[in-house]
C-alpha cells in the first residue's frame, strides 16, 4: 500500500483499509473514486492513534488527498457555496492555530475548530466573486474592481485555495466582504481531526453534531486536556473503533529527539538514566543540546517549556528585564499567549469576530504595538491565516510571589493576554517550534515528586511531551541561568504576507 510516494508500513496500511473499509459504509468509496450521495443515519466514529514519529500525519493526509481525488468537496471555513443535497463534504481540523498552520505546512488545508463551528457572512455583491473563484457561477462585474483585479484574484485561489486570501489580492480588506459570523447551523459530512489528545469532552460533543464521519488522531501519550475529568475523548471508544499505529515510520528512523521520546516507555528508565541519554545524544547529534542555561533570542518566538507556575513566570520577568521592558508598557515583539476573551453578550458578533479570526484561547501572539485608541493592541496571531489584526486587551503581567498580576495597561473588555516568553508543557501541546527548549528542573521536580497519571509517570509524560515539541532541536536546560540577548526585541522576522489591516473595523467595538 502506497500513500503518494510514500509507502506505507504495514500498520498504516491495515489503519488506511480499516478507514477506507468505514468510509464505504457511510457511501464514499476512496478505493473506487465513487460517491454516493450523504445519508444522515449512517455515523462512525474512529481513532488513529500512534506516538510521534509513527505516520499518523503521513497517513491524515494521503486520506485527505484519497478523499480529494475521488470528488469530496474540502470545506476550510473561509466560505461555503452554495449547499448541494448530493455533495460529500470534507473538513481538516485542529485545536489550535498554530497546530493547523503546521498541517497546512505539510500540504494538508486544515483550519481550527472554531472556524468550522462559526462560519463567515459575506457581502452579497462580494459573494458573486466567491463562487465565481470556486466555479460555481461567471465572472462577476464588480463596481471599483477592474477585470485586471479579478484576474489576480483568480491567479491567487488557483495557487492558495483561499477565498480571502484571493479577495485580498484583488484589493479588498476583510471588512468590505466579511459583514459577520454565525454558528453552523447546517451538518458538514467527514471530518479529521488532528490533535485529538487535546479535545475536551464538549469540543468532541459540538463535533459529533456537525460530522457524522469523524476520524481523530491522536497520541496517548501526551497529557489530557487540563481540567478534563474523563482522560481523552478516543479514550471512550469501543476497541474495534480505536488503530493503533506502533512503528516509527523510516523517515523519523535516526531521529535523535524521537529516540529519547520512545526510550521514555522502557519502565527501567529513571530521570537520572534519561539525562544521560540526553547528555551522550548531545555529542554526537547537533539536533540534541546540552544546555547550561536558557538562550534569551530564543524565547521571543519559541517559549521556554516548564511544568511549574512559578519557574513560568520567574522565567517572563527575566526575560523582560533583560530587555529593558518598561513595566508600565510592553515592547514591540513581545510574545503574549491568548487566555479568553471577556467581552458581554451584547457584543457576542465581536467576540465571534475575534475568535474566528484566530484569536482564541490559546493562541500564540506577537504584540506589535498600541492600536490607535487606548486599551487597544495591534497583533499578530501566530498560524492564522490572515494573522494581523487589532483588539482591545488586558494584558497581565505575572509577578513572583505576588498573587495578582500587574496590568501595565487594559481596556474595560477584551481579550485577555498573559505573557508568552514561557508557557506549561501543558500548554504547549498542539504546538511545535524549530527549536525547543525544556526547563530540566521541572521535570525533576515532577520526578521527585514521584506522581503518576494513567500508569504512566508524570514526569515521562512531561517530558514526552515537551520534547516531541521540537521539530528541528531540543535544547535540554540544566540550569538556572538567562543568556543575555543578541539582538532588541523587534517584528521584522514576521510574515509580512498579509499588510496590517485597517483599524477602523477592529476597533468599531
Amino acid at each position: 500500500m502506497t500513500g503518494g510516494a510514500l509507502t506505507y508500513s504495514p500498520d498504516q496500511a491495515e489503519a488506511h483499509d480499516r478507514i477506507a473499509e468505514a468510509l464505504r459504509g457511510v457511501g464514499v468509496d476512496i478505493d473506487a473514486g465513487t460517491l454516493l450521495p450523504p445519508d444522515e443515519a449512517q455515523r462512525a466514529v474512529l481513532a488513529v492513534l500512534g506516538k510521534a514519529g509513527s505516520g499518523k500525519t503521513l497517513l491524515l493526509a494521503a486520506l485527505t488527498r484519497a478523499l480529494e481525488e475521488a470528488g469530496v468537496e474540502t470545506i476550510s471555513g473561509d466560505w461555503e457555496g452554495r449547499r448541494r443535497r448530493e455533495r460529500r463534504t470534507l473538513a481538516i481540523l485542529a485545536p489550535t492555530n498554530k497546530a493547523a498552520s503546521v498541517l497546512r505546512t505539510r500540504g494538508v488545508p486544515a483550519t481550527t475548530i472554531h472556524r468550522i463551528l462559526y462560519t463567515p457572512v459575506y457581502h452579497p455583491e462580494y459573494e458573486k466573486i466567491a463562487e465565481w473563484l470556486a466555479g460555481q457561477g461567471g465572472k462577476p462585474a464588480i463596481e471599483g474592481l477592474t477585470d485586471t483585479a479579478l484576474d489576480r484574484a483568480l491567479a491567487f485561489y488557483q495557487a492558495q485555495k483561499s477565498i480571502p486570501g484571493a479577495l485580498a489580492a484583488a484589493g479588498l480588506r476583510g471588512s468590505d466582504f466579511i459583514t459577520g459570523w454565525k454558528r453552523r447551523e447546517e451538518p458538514l459530512d467527514i471530518g479529521l481531526v488532528d490533535e485529538a489528545s487535546m479535545l475536551d469532552a464538549q469540543q468532541f460533543e459540538d463535533l459529533q453534531e456537525i460530522f457524522p464521519t469523524l476520524i481523530l488522531f491522536g497520541d496517548p501519550a501526551q497529557l489530557p486536556p487540563v481540567k478534563s475529568t474523563g482522560g481523552m475523548v478516543f479514550e471512550s471508544l469501543p476497541a474495534p473503533a480505536r488503530l493503533t499505529l506502533s512503528r516509527i515510520h523510516r523517515q523519523e528512523a535516526g531521529n535523535p529527539i524521537l529516540d529519547l521520546a520512545h526510550a521514555l516507555a522502557d519502565p527501567a528508565v529513571d530521570f537520572y538514566h534519561f539525562e544521560r541519554m540526553i547528555e551522550e545524544a548531545a555529542q554526537r547529534d547537533a539536533r540534541v543540546r546540552w544546555a547550561e542555561r536558557v538562550e534569551v533570542d530564543l524565547m521571543a518566538r519559541s517559549p521556554v517549556l516548564v511544568w511549574r507556575n512559578a519557574t513560568r513566570i520567574r522565567l517572563i520577568n527575566a526575560f523582560r528585564a533583560v530587555h529593558d521592558a518598561p513595566e508600565a508598557a510592553l515592547l514591540p515583539g513581545e510574545p503574549l499567549i491568548c487566555d479568553g476573551i471577556e467581552l458581554p453578550l451584547k457584543h457576542r458578533k465581536k467576540r465571534l469576530d475575534l475568535e474566528a479570526r484566530g484569536l482564541i484561547k490559546g493562541a500564540q501572539v506577537v504584540y506589535l504595538g498600541p492600536g490607535r485608541r487606548a486599551g487597544f493592541s495591534r497583533l499578530h496571531i501566530i498560524g492564522a491565516e490572515d494573522p494581523r489584526l487589532s483588539a482591545a486587551s488586558i494584558v497581565k503581567i505575572e509577578k513572583p510571589d505576588e498573587e495578582e498580576p500587574f496590568i501595565p495597561y487594559a481596556a474595560n473588555m477584551g481579550a485577555v493576554f498573559l505573557h508568552g516568553a514561557a508557557v506549561t508543557i501543558h500548554k504547549a501541546q498542539g504546538s511545535q517550534w524549530p527549536d525547543v527548549q525544556v526547563f530540566a528542573p521541572d521535570i525533576y521536580a515532577a520526578a521527585r515528586m514521584g506522581r503518576s497519571e494513567a500508569g504512566q509517570p508524570l514526569w515521562k509524560r512531561l517530558a514526552y511531551v515537551a520534547i516531541t515539541r521540537a521539530e528541528e532541536r531540543l535544547h535540554w536546560v540544566v540550569r538556572n541561568r538567562l543568556s543575555k540577548p543578541t539582538a532588541p526585541l523587534g517584528i521584522g522576522d514576521l510574515p509580512d504576507r498579509a499588510a496590517p489591516l485597517e483599524l477602523a473595523r477592529e476597533e468599531g467595538a
